[in-house]
């Protein structure tokens, strides 16, 4: 049962629970599981792995994501090898030759998603769509799928239907926009001076009217919205992303256990649901940091239970 389900994703640390990893999973239910490449050394293992999870929740549905981007961005490298296939070629043949794309795009995405079903993946971390912008942190760089906003906007759209139409759930990241951000907020807390106005019509423009049932906030301090909390944090800029950019659906954290994020992981955790987002988000397996986002997690509103069924409708 969804509604029985704490609202935080968590990841673990290996190729098979440990038999702590089952304990946690059955006594704090995190509403979904993420998985990185530690986690995938081969579609058998992989599926055994997804299989021992969903067993745990008794839902064949149960939300297991991966950040599965194509490019540099690839937790399927011990599986198969997607170096080239950044969002910048993308976007560059979609600026270039709209037809030779629509092939080539459908087929990279046919194939990411026939081989997350394969090893049980419902929810892939994609598309990224964080402007490009000259003198930023590579952190984003060819990830992005142009420094256009219209091919953008337009190419996440086209990402989302496909992946929806292969019965995979999207995460559009990193809401309201990355790509001005000149150091790694895995780092370093990212501070944008651009006025509201200029990121309204750039950044902020390529997240509007998306169809995806989540969304990824970005750990950035907005000067001109909140010059004091990042966007995870910021109950401004929530209601930004909400009632301006109108995204209405799940909104996730990007991962608590981020150097952009300058307080304990307790107050980070409370931070994100004082703020408004919906679910928190924890990737690197700790043990110990998973309890304190789990103990300090609340159980899932009627809004997730809501928007999950939802999503669980797409799935086959």
């Amino acid at each position: 049962m969804i509604k029985n389900r704490k609202a935080f994703i968590t990841g673990i640390k290996s190729l098979k629970l440990s038999n702590n990893e089952k304990m946690f999973l059955k006594k704090h239910r995190p509403w979904g599981v993420i998985l990185f490449l530690r986690n995938i050394q081969s579609i058998k293992q992989a599926k055994k792995l997804t299989d021992s999870i969903r067993k745990i929740f008794k839902d064949k549905n149960y939300p297991i994501l991966i950040d599965q981007e194509g490019g540099r961005v690839n937790r399927l490298s011990n599986i198969i090898s997607f170096d080239n296939l950044t969002s910048e070629y993308f976007g560059n043949l979609f600026e270039k030759d709209k037809m030779k794309l629509n092939i080539i795009y459908k087929l990279f995405i046919d194939k990411t998603s026939y081989l997350l079903k394969l090893i049980g993946v419902n929810i892939n971390t994609v598309p990224v769509l964080d402007l490009r912008a000259r003198g930023a942190s590579n952190i984003i760089g060819d990830r992005s799928f142009s420094k256009n906003k219209n091919t953008v906007s337009k190419m996440g759209d086209l990402c989302i239907k496909l992946f929806h139409d292969n019965f995979i759930g999207t995460i559009i990241k990193h809401i309201p926009g990355h790509g001005l951000a000149k150091v790694d907020s895995h780092n370093f807390t990212p501070i944008i001076k651009k006025s509201q106005k200029h990121l309204n019509d750039n950044d902020f423009f390529t997240f509007k009217n998306k169809k995806s049932f989540f969304a990824m906030t970005a750990h950035i301090v907005y000067e001109k919205l909140d010059n004091i909390n990042t966007a995870t944090h910021s109950k401004k800029i929530i209601n930004y992303i909400r009632n301006k950019i109108g995204f209405k659906n799940i909104l996730i954290s990007d991962d608590l256990s981020m150097k952009s994020l300058k307080e304990d992981l307790k107050t980070n955790t409370v931070k994100t649901f004082y703020s408004g987002c919906n679910i928190a988000l924890h990737c690197n397996g700790n043990f110990n940091e998973m309890k304190i986002v789990a103990e300090n997690s609340p159980l899932v509103s009627t809004f997730i239970i809501k928007k999950t069924s939802q999503f669980y409708k797409i799935l086959s």
